[in-house]
């Protein structure tokens, strides 16, 4: 997959909302196959620093590429929490961060990832395809119970204990190595109704692949490493993919746009403890209004600046 193939999603709403200074600092936090990252740089000067990371070993191979031929481009090849609390650590500040959380077209298709239903592959999920458990090794251990929580809470998978029920009854026999192993099952399970609109094993397979990539986590706790690093005034730009993401994102800028709560037995409270330290900005961006990749239709886009 070459990266011309990939449409970033909401890619001028998203770099227009970091309001580029043509001499700052910025951070694509999830790098992809750097559309993103293109464009801010077509609007820094000479002066102006753009840092990337990623953890897809793809994803970094195009990266590093764009860094040979652009010296203001840092790589950093890890996911997005640890290279972020490692930035945290060194001091470093940004004048915006943009974050476009879920999985790139590029990773779906290719059978080889195993994100795919729709492609016969082995069943793999992770971002980063070098470390870690895949979702064949999770499929094929985890409990009944384990499963049916995971596709409720990632996915509202109604058919979740039928279809955890199913798996642990048929990896006795046949272990779950590929995408089709596992689509065909669930397939299988699901009542007709399910194949009006979505193919039945949709929902089962982004929960695996939320869990198994632990992304709902990352982006809970990196989302206040995010803060930290931004400058004042400096713009957090956040594409999410999925309500379970927006959720915290949303409850993140809002929380921070608030006063801070503090205690009224205190003899005296500082006004600046009162004041809130982000504020949103516009309301969310819908890619469904803007965006023709087909794929972008779910995601949805908050933007906030730190006070």
């Amino acid at each position: 997959m070459n990266q011309s193939a990939h449409q970033s999603v909401l890619l001028n709403q998203a770099v227009e909302s970091l309001s580029v200074k043509s001499s700052g600092r910025y951070l694509d936090a999830t790098f992809g196959r750097g559309g993103h990252s293109q464009l801010i740089l077509s609007q820094l000067d000479e002066t102006g620093e753009l840092f990337v990371v990623d953890c897809d070993p793809e994803a970094i191979e195009v990266a590093e590429k764009m860094q040979r031929q652009d010296g203001r481009l840092s790589v950093y090849a890890d996911d997005f929490e640890q290279a972020l609390v490692g930035m945290q650590n060194e001091g470093v500040q940004f004048d915006g961060i943009l974050f476009d959380f879920g999985v790139s077209s590029p990773q779906i298709d290719q059978a080889e990832r195993g994100f795919s239903f729709q492609k016969n592959g082995p069943l793999d999920m992770r971002m980063n395809n070098s470390i870690g458990m895949t979702a064949a090794e999770w499929v094929n251990t985890a409990s009944a119970d384990e499963m049916k929580q995971v596709f409720w809470r990632y996915a509202e998978e109604k058919n979740a204990a039928r279809i955890a029920r199913k798996i642990t009854e048929v990896r006795k026999e046949k272990p779950f190595v590929t995408t089709f192993d596992l689509a065909e099952l669930v397939s299988e399970v699901n009542p007709p109704f399910y194949k009006i609109k979505k193919h039945p094993a949709t929902r089962v397979f982004q929960a695996i692949r939320i869990f198994i990539n632990d992304e709902l986590g990352q982006v809970e706790r990196v989302l206040p490493v995010a803060f930290d690093l931004l400058k004042q005034g400096g713009r957090l730009v956040v594409i999410s993919f999925h309500s379970l993401e927006d959720r915290l994102v949303k409850r993140f800028i809002r929380t921070l746009s608030q006063p801070a709560k503090v205690d009224r037995r205190m003899p005296v409270i500082p006004d600046d403890a009162q004041q809130p330290v982000m504020k949103s900005l516009g309301k969310p961006v819908k890619a469904v209004d803007y965006d023709e990749n087909v794929r972008a239709r779910s995601a949805i886009m908050r933007v906030a600046e730190k006070l």
